[in-house]
């Protein structure tokens, strides 16, 4: 063979095997990049005419795939609108999905590795391929008490069994409509999703889990549980002036109203019963901020990796702060910040004794023919406390609702055990009302936390024993009622 046709049965090979590393890139190492991209409009026929698993709550789908007369074969459809906008999300042609529909998408439509035989049996009995159903823990009753309390009021509520930490209510306000999102005129939901987005209280986004707040008086449980540790007794004598100077500043700490607490020293039973913000803040000082910060992450505090499995934003309390700035932080103010999530937990934690079970919202995934795939079992997340101290912070709780701020949230026959909240915002911004509560209280079986933001329908005269303790108390009630 000649030089020249050397040179070009080289070229030749050369350019076949770029071709065959070419092919072999697009469809083995790039296959799944590819398949799974948004701009593929074939993932969004496969995915849209297959039936996508059901969302569920107590046997009751809240979404779920229907069929429709166009290309994509099946639509999502959600039975409640917004009731369960915080725990479905949406799955959208045009925006994607967020809320279970995300996190869970690979079992809702049947690609979970957990679901393979399922889909071998499919293609060998070519029977139509449909996801996996998700049970959620919700309670539709608590679910719906929840959101009827919020009404109009922007805010959360978030309701657990502290046995096990399955949580029973999770509700956003504002929240959303997801079949709005959910249509197959990707005009219409890009429109539906730029609206919402823009909309006030941000209704695409959830109170509940992904947005923290000054947590108020309703941290005193944290400051009284670092103090029980630290060898104090309900009884032990506070210092409770009507207003409290905080040292290196020119800054001081009132009670509410300018009140108060009774005398110039209070028990720590009565402190937490009455809410004695300038005891409190004492207390944390001469606790300090080290045993203060401990105490809050044996709670949860500063985990940025929880998931229920819907992620969770990280609830903070600061550490290295000066004696003003941790007097501040003791009563919940600063820069001390928690999810409505976050505050259940602490209840939920001091109402079993001192150990958090780890929250999750899925019970059960199970396959088309209704076998399971998986099931949730309780976790212990952490202990937070003696069995002996929760039992005494218990004791101190209900003092709050039997004779102190939260006797809105009286049960008739039922102890309940509970802390209010009234936390400042920004200046000239209505304070946000807390309420968060075990009950009953010798043998619990739910725990639950209620912001109302802004004071909700009463503004700047709110309190958290006004506001969100009617709205805990409501929950309770229809779990109790189960």
């Amino acid at each position: 063979m000649n030089t020249p046709l050397r040179r070009l049965a080289s070229m030749v090979l050369v350019m076949f095997l770029v071709l065959i590393g070419s092919a072999t890139s697009v469809q083995v190492f790039q296959a799944n990049r590819l398949n799974n991209d948004p701009r593929n409009v074939r993932t969004l026929y496969r995915e849209f005419g297959s039936a996508r698993g059901p969302i569920v709550a107590a046997g009751t789908a809240v979404a779920s795939s229907v069929p429709s007369d166009d290309p994509f074969r099946y639509q999502r459809s959600y039975a409640a609108g917004d009731l369960y906008s915080a725990v479905t999300g949406f799955y959208s042609i045009a925006n994607g999905a967020s809320g279970l529909e995300s996190v869970e998408n690979d079992v809702l439509t049947g690609r979970g590795d957990q679901l393979f035989f399922s889909r071998v049996r499919d293609l060998l009995t070519g029977r139509s391929p449909e996801g996996a159903a998700v049970e959620t823990t919700i309670l539709p009753a608590a679910q719906q008490a929840a959101r009827d309390g919020l009404g109009d009021q922007q805010g959360a509520v978030v309701a657990i069994d502290p046995s096990t930490g399955a949580i029973l209510a999770l509700v956003s306000t504002p929240g959303f409509d997801p079949n709005q999102l959910a249509v197959h005129d990707s005009a219409a939901a890009g429109a539906a999703y730029t609206a919402l987005a823009a909309a006030p209280g941000n209704p695409l986004r959830s109170n509940a889990t992904r947005e923290r707040y000054a947590p108020g008086s309703t941290f005193k449980l944290i400051t009284a549980a670092a103090a029980l540790s630290a060898g104090y007794t309900t009884a032990t004598p506070l210092s409770s002036p009507r207003e409290l100077a905080l040292p290196g500043s020119t800054a001081t700490i009132q009670n509410f109203g300018g009140e108060s607490c009774g005398g110039d020293t209070v028990s720590l039973a009565d402190a937490l019963r009455i809410s004695c913000n300038t005891a409190f803040a004492q207390l944390g000082m001469d606790l300090g901020n080290d045993a203060i910060a401990a105490q809050a992450a044996a709670f949860g505090f500063g985990d940025d990796s929880l998931t229920i499995p819907l992620a969770v934003v990280e609830s903070v309390v600061p550490t290295g702060l000066d004696a003003a700035q941790t007097a501040q932080s003791a009563i919940g103010q600063r820069d001390v910040q928690a999810t409505p999530l976050q505050m259940a937990m602490v209840a939920a934690g001091i109402a079993n004794g001192g150990v958090v079970m780890r929250p999750y919202l899925v019970a059960t995934v199970r396959a088309a023919d209704l076998s399971v795939v998986s099931q949730a079992s309780p976790q212990q997340y952490s202990v937070a406390m003696t069995p002996a101290n929760a039992a005494a912070l218990r004791d101190m709780m209900l003092g709050v609702v039997q004779s102190g701020t939260g006797k809105a949230a009286q049960i008739p026959g039922v102890q309940v055990a509970g802390k209010t909240g009234t936390a400042q915002t920004t200046q000239g911004a209505a304070p946000n009302a807390w309420f968060t509560a075990f009950a009953p209280a010798d043998a619990p079986r739910v725990a639950v936390a209620v912001l109302v933001e802004h004071g909700g329908s009463m503004g700047n005269d709110a309190t958290g024993g006004q506001v969100a303790a009617p709205i805990a108390k409501a929950v309770m009630e229809a779990v109790l009622a189960q």
